[in-house]
């Protein structure tokens, strides 16, 4: 939550995106889009192909700096987010982490307190320097307007697919635990905390400008342990970036969040709010806009349909949000079916609209 004014010195500052985390109202907003490197586009799939497995992209700095730059050379966006996967982060501690064709992230599932007791927590860092490597490319290579960030996964989403083995509907193992011996779970919570922490400060130190922390799976809790394994996670992860960063801004996405969304930009000290596509944007500009610089929150599959439809919600976004601090984003990834020239025609109408205001 914004206590005071921003600093306005800090390097690049005159990006729009980062003008906007600072506070500032800037028209047109500044515009990403989650997943936007991804298999929506035809280069990348030409990208993905060459790396072999999905975790080799990764972690190939070379094919993971081409594919972050790709929408930006195609659609011009103010801020290029890294490409990588949440679950780096349990792959550098130690747990088996693969990608199945067709299906998905797969890991090794932890069974209990003794496989967390093995994770390697000292690890993360030399594990993951092939990512910072990316953003060292990135940083060299990305156009002097364009902002760019990092990124990493909530301890809560993260665990989550720790203990479930992969994505789930019901999430029935990983909420057992939690309930049942909150004890260990909160260990294995803290464990991923320190782990992100370290892993977003060296993201910083590559050359990230911004961080966005996503928290893909926060709307699945009742409130006390929303409060408990997802808002508190995110605000020690806030305090300790910012004790080691205090100008680089950072953004959260509690995906499903609801009325607890204001909790969020009360609590974690966060510089803005990705909103999903439920949330009601003029309760949004009320409730939060103010506190916090909002991004969001675009219907991904508004995008997919297109046309006037699309310009229209476009507008309707702009009218809500336009008039404070606002980055134009997605309420949720980029789907794979996204014919690209819905997303040129979506870059456009959005510039388009402040033209002759």
């Amino acid at each position: 939550m914004r206590t005071q004014a921003k600093n306005t010195d800090r390097p690049m500052a005159g990006k729009p995106f980062l003008r906007v985390l600072n506070g500032e109202t800037v028209k047109p907003p500044p515009v990403w889009l989650m997943r936007q490197a991804g298999r929506y586009l035809p280069e990348y799939r030409e990208t993905r192909e060459e790396a072999g497995s999905f975790l080799d992209l990764c972690y190939t700095p070379e094919l993971a700096a081409e594919v972050t730059l790709q929408p930006i050379r195609r659609y011009g966006f103010d801020a290029a987010i890294l490409f990588s996967d949440i679950l780096v982060i349990p792959d550098a501690l130690g747990q088996k982490v693969w990608f199945q064709e067709g299906v998905g992230p797969k890991l090794s599932p932890l069974a209990g307190p003794s496989d967390c007791r093995a994770l390697q927590l000292d690890a993360v860092e030399a594990h993951l320097a092939p990512v910072f490597a990316t953003l060292r490319i990135l940083a060299r290579e990305l156009p002097t307007e364009t902002a760019l960030i990092g990124f990493a996964g909530a301890p809560w989403t993260v665990a989550s697919y720790m203990i479930e083995g992969g994505s789930s509907r019901d999430f029935l193992r990983a909420k057992a635990w939690a309930y049942e011996d909150p004890e260990a779970f909160g260990q294995l919570i803290e464990v991923l905390v320190e782990a992100t922490s370290r892993y977003l400060i060296a993201q910083v130190e590559a050359g990230a400008e911004a961080l966005q922390v996503f928290d893909s799976w926060a709307g699945i809790w009742p409130e006390p342990e929303f409060r408990r394994w997802c808002l508190e996670p995110m605000a020690a992860i806030v305090q300790r970036v910012k004790a080691a960063h205090p100008s680089v801004p950072v953004i959260l996405f509690p995906r499903g969040a609801g009325p607890l969304y204001e909790d969020v930009a009360l609590e974690c000290g966060a510089d803005g709010l990705s909103l999903d596509t439920t949330v009601p944007l003029g309760w949004a500009r009320k409730r939060l806009q103010g506190k916090v610089t909002l991004q969001g929150n675009l219907d991904p599959v508004r995008l997919i349909a297109g046309g006037e439809g699309l310009d229209r919600e476009v507008e309707r976004i702009l009218k809500e949000l336009g008039e404070g601090p606002f980055v134009f984003n997605l309420g949720h990834g980029i789907d794979k079916s996204t014919p690209p020239e819905n997303v040129s025609r979506l870059v456009e109408r959005l510039r388009a609209a402040y033209v002759t205001s």
